[in-house]
């Protein structure tokens, strides 16, 4: 208004990143990337599943325990076997139920990175149980470095619907060493495709969280500790996504 005093602003250096969302509704987690899926199965000697053709399965993880850019995330206490995820999350910006597929982009509102951080030791013992993940992936997840909407990525998109793709360059480095090179575009299910499923028999609410599943080459689990050891305590790990920036985190 007239008379009113400019804004303030910052330099990024003189805040403190969150979560872009810090307590989302609910975070569902998907298994989006093919050549993750075959890779992961391959190391443990099965076969792919057929299965993975026909839906976009996923896992609800804990909502409350979400870690922003620069944060430190604790070591899983009693757990032995440290990995991250590299993933891309959507964020829903209208809530919604039984969406079509044609219309599902239109309820996103942004998109972020993502660090499905796992306790392997504990998954291990918790699939067996056929229940999920547990206490593998309950301790923390990380978005960040904050939320970009889609217009902005608009230059890297091709398709639409089920077949809508974007172009973007996703890496893993630990203590400034590159373990893991892949793209977004080679994901196998759209978000258009996750919502849909997401949405069916089921209300979508805003600041809900989709993450894609481990882009090829996105985790330690695929790629063999031979690349880098379980990660440990110090070590800091930054997931970068062309076009949407770095999401950085210490291991404390």
């Amino acid at each position: 208004r007239a008379g009113a005093s400019p804004a303030r602003t910052f330099q990024i250096s003189e805040i403190t990143l969150i979560s872009p969302i810090p307590e989302p509704p609910s975070v569902r987690d998907f298994y989006a990337f093919e050549q993750h899926v075959k890779s992961a199965r391959a190391r443990r000697g099965v076969g792919m599943i057929p299965e993975w053709y026909e839906i976009p399965t996923f896992y609800f993880t804990n909502n409350s325990e979400m870690y922003g850019h620069d944060q430190d995330v604790p070591y899983p206490v009693g757990s032995n076997e440290l990995d991250i995820e590299l993933e891309i999350a959507c964020v829903i910006g209208r809530e919604g139920k039984d969406i079509p597929v044609e219309e599902a982009a239109n309820y996103i509102a942004g998109y972020t990175v993502m660090n499905d951080w796992s306790a392997r030791d504990f998954q291990r013992k918790d699939m067996v149980l056929n229940l999920g993940p547990g206490k593998g992936k309950d301790f923390a997840t990380s978005l960040g470095p904050w939320l970009v909407t889609p217009d902005e990525l608009a230059s890297r998109r091709s398709g639409s619907g089920a077949s809508e793709r974007y172009d973007m360059t996703m890496l893993a480095r630990v203590n400034g060493k590159e373990i893991s090179h892949g793209n977004f575009k080679d994901i196998y299910y759209s978000f258009p495709q996750m919502i849909a499923w997401a949405s069916r028999n089921a209300r979508l609410r805003v600041g809900d969280v989709l993450g894609s599943g481990t882009v090829g080459t996105g985790c330690l689990l695929e790629i063999g500790t031979e690349v880098h050891p379980w990660f440990q305590r110090g070590e800091v790990i930054e997931l970068e996504i062309d076009g949407i920036g770095i999401l950085r985190n210490r291991i404390a």
